[in-house]
């Protein structure tokens, strides 16, 4: 009896598993992360300055829907696709926060406790419909889409907060970036020396990886009268989606981001 519950239980894990949405938190997560924050950041102000805002946005958001229905129409994890959408999430976020700022006049004092209260209000339902805000349980429709919303919304906040310090608070694209490289080992050693609890330590991480890879791809695009490199924004956009498309092509052929359980 209690081999064949193991066995049972251990088959669980393994179909739990091979159904995951998303890909095994790794180095490569992270890297690829940020990068997709910085690509997402400068790809926005660049279509909005060749399109117009209007079409940027259009595009944008045809863009997101399109990545996210294949997504979501996939039975378990794929690097190119899932990454496609983050990317895609990247970039829409991005213009979801310029559109409060620059289209409405909203202070980045102002949106950015709005987005970090929309996030707050998207992991309470989160967590009220499904008892946890891991990642790792992304194996349903419904917490795929709880995930997906609170990714959008990590983005948007994350805009509003890089673009706060880096302008309003004055700090320049370049310290901001260096601020929040500080701000993002916090939740690490918090995890690791004070035993933080995984799930908020991921999160928080989460949130601030956007404003530390936009800030640093603002800086490498921007002119140098606001303080940057002056690589321009289509350049940089360019290099940072070969970046990308090197690691995810990695992952998709090692699938060193895949549950070991899985194989």
């Amino acid at each position: 009896m209690a081999t064949g519950q193991l066995h049972q239980h251990g088959t669980h894990r393994i179909v739990r598993h091979a159904a995951s949405k998303v890909p095994e938190v790794t180095v490569y997560f992270w890297i690829i992360k940020v990068l997709t924050t910085g690509m997402g950041e400068t790809a926005s102000d660049f279509l909005a300055h060749l399109l117009g805002p209007v079409p940027a946005v259009g595009l944008g958001g045809v863009g997101l829907v399109a990545a996210l229905v294949l997504q979501l129409s996939m039975r378990r994890y794929v690097a190119w696709i899932y990454w496609t959408a983050v990317v895609m999430v990247s970039v829409f976020g991005t213009m979801a926060a310029d559109i409060l700022h620059v289209g409405l006049g909203v202070p980045y004092l102002v949106s950015t406790p709005f987005f970090l209260v929309a996030l707050a209000v998207v992991f309470a339902a989160w967590y009220a419909s499904e008892k946890t805000l891991s990642i790792h349980s992304i194996h349903t429709r419904r917490r795929e889409l709880f995930y997906w919303a609170a990714v959008l919304t990590t983005f948007a906040l994350g805009t509003a907060a890089g673009d706060l310090t880096a302008i309003t608070l004055g700090l320049g694209y370049f310290g901001s970036g260096v601020m929040f490289a500080v701000v993002i080992a916090v939740p690490a050693l918090a995890h690791w020396r004070f035993s933080l609890n995984a799930i908020p330590a991921f999160w928080f991480a989460y949130i601030v990886t956007r404003p530390l890879g936009a800030s640093f791809a603002d800086w490498m695009g921007v002119s140098s009268q606001r303080g940057g490199l002056a690589l321009g924004l289509g350049p940089v956009t360019l290099y940072w989606t070969i970046a990308i498309l090197g690691f995810v092509a990695y992952l998709a052929v090692s699938r060193k981001d895949v549950a070991t359980a899985e194989s």
